[in-house]
């Protein structure tokens, strides 16, 4: 058995020509020099260093194609038929529709969520429904690294930013949709941080909540992006950003006169921060106005994992988000995205053993966020459950931009009159269609109907994980999810046995 991918895939629109397959290569195992050039191979013959990355991105999302050995499917979720904990045993107050779903977390500003769920950093496609809608929900959602070059006008003066007047819009369309749950946080990687994005947040647009990104599971390095030519790369060396090989170089500028010039490369730098730095960056931050701090961390090293919830305890941040292999948004590499990091439940187990740990010792714990896979309210169950009252909130982040596309593409259709045949059968008004917008309604009066229906859309899919939350509560007899473990799991597999009596990293 290889759990390896296949050499195709939609990273790249690549194919397989043969039905015969050579697993351990993942090529044709018959390979012909008449071939065309379908396969990845064949496409790294021509565009070469490129196709580390998606060739894909932009408009779309891209994710894991691997088919790991061991995820939340090995786990069904249990059930009960006696009693009632968290509610009063009787037949009016245990119900589904009493489930309590509410959560709270912040060390010295509590945040309130309407249920136990956050929208993890994107930047990309439908970034405003994505944000709006989360607002809507009542969660808390995270703007993606870099956001500044969503600003055709940014200005950076003397390796600081100056000018982003992006970024207000961006923390408006949350804002302008908040009604006393959740956050609108502002993602800092190494650029951001170097450049004094937070600083000109905090003084420009009032920001309240920074999250400091360590990595993501689908993305361990920071990227690389090819640049056009030298006058481009002069352009970013000036700015203070890292270019590669260095345009001033005296051979490079040679080269550049002879038209020989190589590729040049932006590179984003790699998180070098320790616990001296952060401790005192926060600090700093805090008393400038920062109100609430994330850290965001992937599936690295287990030492690198203790050595960063320690960080968050001594820094008093307020959320730690671990992010597990299989998730992706398109700017990561496609075998990284494949082939590197704990896979999500992995992860999950070890940052529960290290809580442990340092719950015994007597240490401030932030809350703690899974995410990397989850879309839907089983997933959600079985990590809070998993998580052994450890585990907070639980991420979605590719399913919620989905929802953001679809239920925006999909409004535009019914105003022009163009309902997909798939809807059809509900209904082919927005009235109809739309059935969550009357619970918008009920909460904003009738300014929802001039809602975008993005945001809606994102707002729909959250309010059905949350009222498929409350049946897996109501059917384990827990009308409270703080009370979920694993008690409230049925493995199904020997790794899965092994996972719930915490063996699997002996």
């Amino acid at each position: 058995m290889t759990y390896q991918p296949k050499l195709s895939s939609a990273f790249n629109d690549t194919y397989l020509r043969s039905r015969h397959i050579s697993p351990q290569s993942g090529m044709c195992s018959f390979c012909t020099e008449e071939c065309e050039g379908t396969c990845e191979i064949a496409l790294a013959s021509v565009l070469g260093a490129q196709t580390v990355y998606p060739t894909n991105t932009g408009s779309n999302q891209v994710a894991s194609e691997k088919d790991y050995p061991i995820d939340f499917s090995h786990f069904n979720i249990n059930g009960r038929v006696f009693g009632a904990v968290g509610a009063n045993e009787n037949y009016d107050e245990a119900t589904i529709y009493h489930v309590k779903l509410e959560r709270e977390y912040g060390r010295f500003h509590p945040v309130k969520l309407t249920m136990p769920i956050i929208l993890p950093a994107l930047i990309k496609l439908n970034w405003e429904d994505y944000f709006g809608g989360a607002a809507m929900a009542g969660v808390t959602c995270v703007i993606g690294e870099e956001s500044r070059d969503k600003d055709p006008d940014l200005k950076i003066e003397n390796g600081k930013v100056v000018k982003f007047d992006t970024i207000g819009t961006i923390l408006n369309s949350f804002r302008k949709y908040y009604r006393g749950y959740g956050q609108i946080v502002l993602q800092c990687n190494v650029e951001d941080d170097m450049l004094g994005v937070p600083e000109y947040a905090i003084k420009e647009h009032n920001l309240e909540a920074l999250e400091f990104k360590f990595g993501q599971s689908a993305k361990g390095t920071q990227p690389v992006r090819k640049l056009k030519n030298r006058d481009e790369a002069l352009k970013k060396q000036k700015i203070g950003m890292l270019v590669l090989p260095d345009p001033m170089d005296p051979e490079i500028i040679k080269k550049d006169e002879e038209g020989i010039c190589p590729n040049f490369y932006i590179y984003t730098r790699l998180p070098l921060w320790d616990e001296e730095y952060l401790v005192g960056r926060i600090k700093q931050l805090r008393e400038m106005g920062i109100k609430n701090f994330y850290l965001k961390m992937a599936g690295y090293d287990r030492e690198d994992l203790v050595r960063v919830i320690r960080i968050g305890s001594e820094a008093q941040v307020d959320m730690i988000t671990f992010d597990g292999a299989g998730g992706g948004s398109g700017y990561s590499p496609c075998k990284m995205m494949n082939e590197w990091s704990l896979p999500t439940i992995l992860l999950e187990e070890a940052v529960c053993q290290i809580v442990e740990k340092l719950k015994a010792e007597g240490r401030y714990i932030p809350s703690i966020t899974i995410t990397g896979g989850f879309s839907s309210e089983d997933h959600v169950f079985k990590a809070l459950a998993f998580g052994n009252q450890n585990v907070t909130t639980v991420g979605l982040c590719r399913a919620s931009m989905t929802a953001a596309m679809t239920g925006k593409n999909i409004g535009e259709r019914i105003k022009e009159g163009d309902v997909p045949k798939n809807m059809k059968k509900y209904g082919d008004t927005i009235e109809e269609l739309y059935y969550d917008l009357a619970d918008l309604k009920s909460i904003y009066g009738k300014q929802a109907n001039e809602f975008s229906l993005g945001a809606v859309g994102v707002f729909s899919y959250l309010n059905k994980i949350a009222f498929g939350l409350k049946h897996f509560g109501a059917l384990n007899r827990k009308f409270d999810i703080s009370y979920l473990d694993r008690s409230d799991l049925i493995p199904l597999t020997r790794d899965a046995k092994d996972l719930i009596k915490g063996k699997w990293f002996e």
